[in-house]
């Protein structure tokens, strides 16, 4: 599970063990227990975000911070992302 950041008191990673074929680039977020079903965020090919769940159920001014953060970090984690899993495509 390799966690990309800490912000807020969140965990902001990606879970290691992704589908094969890999699915589009995303991240999950957890408070404490980074699991599977943590909340899922996409990654536009623009360096957006889509709120695919809210599994964790991070109150929603914490996650439009967590967005706006994830956002201006969406270069360096589409990086991230490549370096791990060796390929990249986009959910939209």
């Amino acid at each position: 599970m390799p966690q990309i950041f800490k912000f807020g008191g969140y965990i902001i990673f990606f879970w290691s063990n992704e589908n094969k074929p890999t699915e589009p680039i995303h991240i999950h977020i957890a408070k404490h227990d980074p699991r599977a079903n943590s909340t899922k965020v996409w990654i536009t090919k623009k360096g957006k975000t889509l709120v695919c769940n809210n599994n964790s159920q991070i109150p929603s001014k914490d996650l439009r911070k967590l967005l706006v953060f994830i956002e201006a970090n969406s270069k360096e984690i589409m990086e991230k992302w490549y370096e791990y899993f060796g390929e990249i495509t986009y959910y939209c």
